[in-house]
């Protein structure tokens, strides 16, 4: 503990000693107990516990706990930022690999790319154990996929994140209106509050997460300018190092944070931002593909979902197709998972009315299965 930290104590224990103990007094008690049992960096100790030092002097002197709120908001936050938290990395290619096959259906080249990033990831992180001396654990390019509505970028990301067991988290950015969303309000502000990033750290709960930077080309015309400067802050490996929220008001090190973004184009996308990233394009699923997807990881998935079991529905192979396409085309699935939801829902609904247990979807019965637009 530090000498300031002595003194907070000895100055609210005294305080204490000579009134009566008012609610706020013991508030701050609690304050400076949760202090002293957090991992801070010392120097943001100090500057938080001068905080509890102040107030408590306010009171003393001045019969009120002038800053109280401020300090006590403060302090909540910094004690429950991951500073030295971190998860363990598996860098396995192999099961990287076997992550990827599960959960998505083709895009060979997308998940060579990924392997490769790896790859890179852990040939950078032996070297660095190799040599002591090595401090900068250098990164691969930053993932950047750009592609249409319902292509994958989002759960590719996400199976990026579990197969390296880290922790994801998604940053959205669609309609964001200010770079002080991301970046964080001064507390001079009385309804100043901290940025998304700060708040993705707190909720993955460690330093080294996966985080996803969501549709950044979709944040509002006015503050584009701003945003994509704070982006470039971000993704700069020679400048995120001491990132700072003007909230916290004190630097954090985003250099092991794994940042991916995604888009459904570059349009809107600085060049300065796009220097920073490696942008990968998702192809649209043709109909072959699309029966494999919803055959094989979305019909098992929505049936379980929907309370049914496999011996309940079944479909016929030749009336994937019609169900793959029943309006025309789409480049992605989130009109297959729409269509197949809305099949076992059907069937759930007969099920409970009793008009039978199981149901057998074939070319003859598809279309009363099928929504009606």
């Amino acid at each position: 503990m530090s000498i300031q930290a002595y003194v907070s104590t000895d100055i609210i224990l005294d305080i204490m000693n000579n009134t009566a103990q008012p609610q706020e007094l013991i508030e701050l008690t609690k304050l400076q107990e949760k202090l002293t049992g957090a991992s801070l960096p010392d120097d943001l100790r100090d500057k938080a516990t001068a905080m509890i030092v102040q107030a408590s002097l306010s009171y003393k002197y001045n019969g009120q706990l002038s800053g109280f709120e401020q300090a006590a908001k403060y302090i909540d936050w910094i004690v429950n930022i991951p500073w030295m938290k971190r998860s363990s990395d598996l860098l396995d290619i192999v099961q990287a690999k076997q992550v990827l096959d599960k959960y998505h259906y083709g895009l060979e080249q997308i998940k060579d790319r990924i392997l490769e990033y790896l790859s890179v990831m852990k040939l950078n992180l032996t070297q660095t154990n190799q040599d002591k001396n090595v401090h900068n654990f250098m990164r691969a390019p930053i993932l950047f996929f750009v592609g249409l509505v319902g292509t994958g970028k989002t759960t590719i990301a996400a199976s990026i994140a579990q197969a390296m067991q880290r922790t994801f988290v998604r940053i959205p950015f669609g309609g964001m209106g200010s770079a002080l969303d991301l970046r964080g309000q001064s507390r001079i502000h009385p309804d100043a509050e901290v940025g998304q990033l700060i708040k993705a750290l707190k909720r993955a709960g460690t330093k080294n997460p996966v985080i996803l930077l969501d549709e950044i080309d979709r944040v509002a015309d006015h503050a584009r300018a701003d945003i994509m400067g704070v982006l470039i802050e971000i993704l700069d490996p020679e400048q995120n190092a001491a990132f700072v929220d003007h909230f916290i008001d004190y630097p954090f090190d985003l250099s092991e944070v794994l940042f991916i973004a995604t888009a459904n184009n570059t349009t809107n996308v600085s060049t300065a931002v796009m220097d920073r990233l490696e942008p990968i394009q998702m192809p649209s699923y043709n109909d072959e593909e699309k029966i494999v997807i919803g055959k094989s990881y979305v019909f098992p998935k929505v049936i379980v979902n929907s309370g049914l079991n496999g011996s309940q529905l079944q479909i016929d192979d030749e009336v994937w197709s019609l169900i793959v396409r029943p309006l025309g085309f789409d480049s992605g699935i989130r009109t297959l998972e729409r269509t197949i939801n809305g099949i076992c829902r059907k069937v759930a609904r007969m099920i409970v009315e009793n008009k039978g247990n199981s149901f057998h979807i074939t070319g003859e019965n598809i279309k009363q299965f099928l929504p009606k637009w």
